[in-house]
């Protein structure tokens, strides 16, 4: 059964730095999301203020407030934000102290370790509860190597990619692997951030928690336990980063080791310039390079997602058409129409 939690987002949930919280609110089969801790939104549902789906989450001001409403305590409290740096804001400490010392145990995918605060350590050894840090490095003696076991697979891989961070590429994923189930293709997604985990994919790692010399290992491990022991008819691949992010360029890995012949990129037409840099050198690559990108390290690029943030619903409208006659390939709104007309695309890939 998955466990009940309550995420913190305090001011991001309705920003891209809150990506954690978001994929939780839209589902996750590891937690039982209850509530969220943001007092920007409180007296609102959490999915209402995401895309303006009543998901039955309350938002609530303060934990006190939450505590004395829920009809029961949280087991898990979880850091609901991604931020630049990976370290959790000063103003959250009390909060997540607070919640320790109730026994409530917390969850972060932050680089910086919870043990590293004395605050909430001090909190979790009093109360019992647990400090669970998914970005925490696994011993290099449990890390896997590339061995080229990854050509023996036979499902079709397809990574989804993007121009940038946090446009929205694992959303993406699931809504093609939920929307690929229900069209009757058996499909797996392997996760390859903190989310993922958080949202209980049974295969993935967390890739910028790996040592670089075991990521094309530990990736090719993921997709053979999922082949060997779901035996899907498809393997999405989570992106992260991006092939021209300078901060931590990222995707080869997911094309080369992962064997993924075919790519869906993510693009938010809205977005001028990598984030965290405004530099002419830093702009984000036009979907027609990256394609290009792609297809020189062996993938084909079968259609472009669109993240509508920054723009009205008739500006995203028209940039999709603008992209549809550039690209003549599907060029899609996730959010706003679905993901369907991915479907014969995906048929063509796994007869």
């Amino acid at each position: 059964m998955p466990s009940t939690a309550m995420v913190i987002t305090e001011g991001y949930l309705d920003d891209d730095h809150g990506k954690t919280a978001h994929g939780l609110i839209r589902g996750s089969e590891r937690f039982k999301l209850v509530a969220v801790l943001d007092s920007k939104f409180s007296g609102r549902d959490a999915g209402e203020v995401l895309d303006g789906v009543n998901r039955g989450i309350p938002v609530f001001a303060s934990l006190e407030q939450m505590l004395e409403e829920l009809p029961e305590k949280p087991q898990y409290a979880i850091v609901g934000v991604a931020t630049e740096g990976g370290k959790l804001p000063d103003a959250w400490l009390p909060i997540l102290a607070r919640a320790a010392g109730l026994g409530i145990s917390l969850v972060s995918g932050m680089h910086k370790l919870l043990g590293a605060y004395p605050e909430l350590a001090v909190a979790a050894k009093k109360s019992g509860a647990r400090l669970v840090d998914i970005r925490r490095p696994k011993p290099v003696e449990e890390l896997a190597f590339f061995t080229g076991e990854i050509y023996r697979v036979r499902p079709p891989r397809i990574a989804v990619l993007g121009t940038d961070c946090a446009v929205g590429k694992r959303t993406t994923c699931r809504l093609t692997m939920e929307m690929c189930r229900e069209a009757g293709i058996k499909t797996e997604m392997i996760y390859t951030g903190q989310t993922g985990w958080m949202q209980g994919y049974p295969h993935g790692f967390i890739l910028d928690a790996t040592p670089n010399d075991f990521v094309s290992g530990e990736l090719e491990k993921a997709v053979v336990a999922c082949a060997r022991e779901l035996e899907p008819e498809l393997i999405l691949l989570e992106g992260q980063s991006a092939l021209r992010n300078p901060f931590g360029p990222c995707g080869a890995e997911l094309i080369l080791s992962g064997d993924a012949k075919h790519v869906i990129l993510q693009h938010m037409p809205f977005h001028t310039y990598i984030e965290g840099v405004e530099r002419p050198e830093c702009r984000v690559a036009d979907p027609v390079d990256e394609i290009e990108l792609i297809k020189m390290f062996g993938a084909t690029t079968i259609a472009v997602c669109l993240n509508g943030w920054g723009g009205s619903p008739a500006e995203l409208k028209a940039a999709q058409e603008e992209l549809q006659a550039r690209l003549q390939i599907p060029v899609i709104r996730p959010l706003e129409e679905g993901v369907q007309a991915l479907l014969p695309a995906i048929r063509g890939i796994i007869k």
